[in-house]
């Protein structure tokens, strides 16, 4: 689908058809399937949006990180219609397909470790997690698994148990899952001794309440995001990751990388993790791996993987043949358009608008990310940090209005996060962020 690259509004956004058809969605869809933009989307390529109205918007969401590569990329396209001709699904459990292995290939060289690995797939992030979980209890025997204030790790019950915030994610859904233990996270940002002190503090409160409240022996993984997505971009303070992982080898617990958001070029990486200089045993992926098709892997240790008896992992459509053969395409495109060093490039002119609007507006108490995976926290006072939540809402919906797409974040709802394609042209890059500073102006 080629829609040229350029933003174009024709009518008020959301524009009269979304209107309609966001009126058959409330007698059709339920009041808890949210839509945080009322626009319907007719069609979209690269790094725009077109709606049912014909308005072409500048896409800085990319459907929650799931679209690194742009929308429709036609290598992507391509590997969907072809493996759709040649077999849509047999259960791989039932007969294997040659996507599934080979993606399986390419993950195990692609994650981080010298060593041999093995990936198994399932359809979603939540997914992933799940499954990372039951093989971390099964290969250590133990049961307690430790997770982080801020972290969002997905809906099923497990993962809703192991994602932190409550409202809406796990308000009146409990009772949850148990042997879930939360510690605080590396926010350096909110640390109430300062930044500075911020991972030693964190580290030794983990340590001690790991000794005293669990017990070393009886945890089976550390899972954490290295980059925390829904809890606001969260970059942990340096030394951090680091220490956990030390920890972890130490006591013979497992370190997960959850990847679902941070992964696949997003922060500048394959995987976020290596930033850290930290190798995990289990990581997580997702979101852009499937470049819009619904597909998520777990790739670890091969000890680890195999310790799962026959028949203990798996699922009718996980690793389906038109989302790995998607995947594949993904990767060929990551490698032969050095996306990884493009999202750097991208994340160096973003912060570098950020850095400026920081100076500029008192709103903005912080500015973080690493890669293309950049975020701006909103405050009411500087000192206070009070968080600006009401401000964040009006910056995305005056964003809107003017043909950007972005996204809030943050356990405040204080932080809106920018995730443009790692392909988006820097002309529209920067008209984007023209548009989001104009809207942060506006809400002040």
């Amino acid at each position: 689908m080629d829609i040229p690259q350029e933003r174009k509004l024709v009518t008020e956004v959301p524009g009269p058809r979304s209107r309609e058809w966001f009126a058959r969605r409330e007698k059709a869809v339920p009041k808890g399937v949210a839509n945080i933009h009322p626009i319907v989307t007719a069609r979209a390529s690269g790094a725009i949006v077109e709606d049912v109205d014909g308005n072409r918007l500048i896409d800085f969401a990319t459907g929650i990180a799931v679209l690194n590569v742009g929308h429709t990329a036609p290598e992507v396209v391509a590997a969907v219609q072809k493996q759709a001709e040649l077999d849509t699904h047999t259960c791989f459990h039932v007969t294997a397909n040659e996507p599934y292995i080979e993606l399986a290939e390419r993950l195990n060289a692609l994650a981080p470790g010298d060593f041999e690995k093995r990936t198994m797939f399932a359809n979603s992030g939540a997914e992933a997690v799940e499954n990372a979980v039951k093989i971390a209890r099964k290969a250590t025997g133990r049961q307690a698994i430790v997770t982080f204030d801020h972290a969002f790790h997905g809906r099923t019950l497990l993962a809703m148990s192991l994602t932190a915030k409550v409202m809406p994610y796990k308000q009146g859904m409990g009772p949850f899952a148990p042997e879930i233990y939360r510690l605080p996270f590396a926010y350096a940002y909110r640390w109430p001794s300062g930044p500075q002190r911020c991972a030693e503090e964190a580290l030794a409160y983990a340590k001690d309440e790991i000794h005293k409240h669990i017990g070393e022996e009886n945890v089976a993984a550390v899972i954490l995001e290295p980059i925390q997505g829904e809890g606001g971009f969260i970059v942990p303070a340096p030394g951090f990751v680091a220490g956990l992982a030390e920890l972890c080898a130490e006591h013979g617990i497992l370190f997960i990388a959850d990847e679902i958001q941070s992964g696949m070029g997003r922060a500048g990486r394959w995987f976020a993790i290596e930033d850290e200089g930290v190798v995990p045993d289990l990581v997580t992926s997702a979101k852009s791996l499937g470049g819009g098709m619904p597909l998520s892997a777990v790739t670890g240790r091969a000890d680890v993987m195999d310790a799962v008896h026959v028949g203990g992992l798996g699922g009718t459509y996980g690793g389906n043949p038109v989302a790995a053969a998607a995947a594949l395409a993904v990767l060929d495109l990551i490698e032969r358009d050095g996306l990884l060093e493009r999202s750097r490039t991208v994340g160096e002119m973003v912060m570098g608008r950020f850095r400026e609007m920081l100076a500029k507006h008192e709103v903005i108490g912080g500015v973080r990310g690493r890669g293309a995976m950049c975020a701006v926290e909103l405050v009411r006072d500087r000192a206070t940090k009070e968080p600006a939540d009401a401000e964040t809402t009006a910056i995305v919906k005056g964003c809107l209005e003017k043909g950007l797409i972005v996204l809030s974040a943050g356990t405040y709802g204080n932080v809106v996060r920018l995730l443009p394609p790692l392909m988006i042209d820097e002309g529209l890059l920067a008209e984007g962020l023209d548009i989001f500073e104009d809207a942060v102006a506006a809400a002040i």
